[in-house]
């Protein structure tokens, strides 16, 4: 293909993802940034995809800069981000061209890369005036959204792929028909096969956009800042003013208190559900049993504080992202712990066990099934697959503290390691969790 029919494509295909320009909404309200572009980089272009523009800086989807003008010729190269809040204040940009040229004083610009490690471009923001940008919750959200695009054009090219074989499938089976059923047979499983991917990723695709409607929303409203000021307040009226309050002044002082920390808790939790990015795949060959002992010691006081009994079973290997399966065993044992019954010892119930498992496509295959159970509060069965959405919580906050994120975090874990999980409640007799991880 032409080269500028190329960039035609990338162009046509990021204006074809529905959610950029909401990303781009999000980008300028939670940074104050007046300029935000999704920009196509080769090696001798820099094009204009798709941007939201409040400061009449004069670009469309289409326009080209000079690229030598550009910070994003440089990071074309060394695929780092590059972030200034100060470019005046800047020791290595304030000299730097590209400012001077464009007359900004703040920037941010993070790489996208495809799947297969290709540099496709930038997103990046600027403004001529000076804004705070390097804050990890900033660089997270870049990233996660640079991570999301990147997403959303490899289902596009997995789609455009699978199409174009389609076509060619089809017209091999028009011409082969008449005189071999037997290839025809087995082109159409192979065309079955390659339908079912493609639903699976439109699925993946439509739960990772929920993901991020949820994601952004906080985000945009940049709760980090403003809850550091009250948490910074509440603990100078504790320590210098909290005497001089009245009854009802202590009162209304303790609920901002426990506010700021739910508060706190939900960012928290948020962060780290954003931190379980599928892209982010170390597998490690790992022991099952010495994952499970650093949970147990990370959950030693609570443990002891209800008198809790951990039943270990079978235990087994498996190769799993580490931190990411901690976080999934933590997750549960955590729950069990907080949704006990009141006077009744918590018993928690784990085995991890080799098993052959039959997968959609009718084939048998090694899994590692471990189950955990527990003798808790339960849950009514019809929730059974409602309680892994995302600020999803079955039971009344005042009782039971919490974010309604920790069993989401358990859910999407358990897909990056291309897994499956049910659970099974009966009210006022417990819960069991039943995960298959491919052995």
């Amino acid at each position: 293909m032409h080269p500028d029919k190329d960039i035609a494509k990338d162009i046509h295909d990021i204006n074809q993802i529905p959610i950029i320009a909401n990303i781009l909404n999000v980008i300028c309200q939670s940074t104050g940034m007046g300029f935000s572009a999704v920009a196509r980089v080769t090696d001798n272009k820099w094009v204009t995809c798709s941007l939201r523009d409040d400061i009449s800086f004069g670009l469309k989807p289409g326009d080209e800069l000079e690229l030598k003008t550009t910070i994003c010729d440089e990071i074309r190269h060394h695929q780092n981000p590059v972030v200034i809040d100060y470019v005046d204040e800047d020791p290595e940009f304030k000299n730097h061209h590209t400012p001077l040229q464009y007359g900004f004083q703040s920037y941010i610009s993070i790489p996208i890369i495809r799947k297969d490690g290709r540099f496709f471009g930038t997103l990046c923001a600027i403004d001529p005036k000076p804004r705070n940008l390097k804050s990890s919750e900033t660089l997270q959200m870049f990233k996660l959204f640079s991570d999301l695009i990147s997403f959303h054009l490899n289902s596009i090219e997995q789609l455009d792929y699978t199409q174009l074989i389609l076509e060619k499938e089809r017209e091999l089976n028009r011409l082969t028909e008449e005189t071999s059923k037997k290839f025809t047979d087995i082109l159409e499983n192979k065309v079955q096969v390659r339908t079912k991917q493609l639903e699976e990723n439109y699925n993946s695709l439509k739960k990772l956009n929920k993901d991020l409607e949820s994601f952004a929303y906080i985000s945009s409203h940049d709760l980090q800042e403003p809850l550091r000021k009250i948490q910074t307040f509440v603990s100078l009226i504790s320590q210098k003013e909290l005497n001089n309050l009245s009854d009802q002044g202590k009162d209304y002082f303790n609920r901002i208190r426990n506010s700021a920390e739910r508060m706190q808790i939900l960012i928290n939790d948020l962060l780290a559900y954003s931190r379980t990015s599928i892209n982010e795949r170390k597998f490690e060959k790992t022991n099952f049993a010495i994952t499970l002992q650093q949970v147990i010691e990370d959950l030693k006081e609570e443990i002891e504080l209800k008198k809790a009994t951990i039943n270990i079973e079978k235990m087994c290997e498996g190769t799993i992202i580490p931190f990411q399966f901690r976080q999934l065993i933590y997750n549960i044992f955590s729950n069990s712990l907080k949704f006990s019954r009141e006077g009744i010892n918590p018993i928690i119930s784990i085995n991890c066990e080799i098993i052959d498992k039959e997968n959609d496509l009718g084939n048998v295959e090694k899994m590692c099934h471990i189950k955990i159970s527990d003798n808790g509060i339960g849950f009514d069965q019809k929730y059974g697959e409602k309680i892994f959405e995302l600020f999803r919580s079955l039971h009344p906050k005042e009782i039971y503290h919490g974010t309604g994120i920790g069993l989401a975090i358990v859910k999407k874990i358990v897909e990056n390691h291309n897994g499956q999980i049910t659970a099974n409640g009966k009210l006022n007799e417990g819960a069991t969790f039943d995960i298959y991880l491919p052995a």
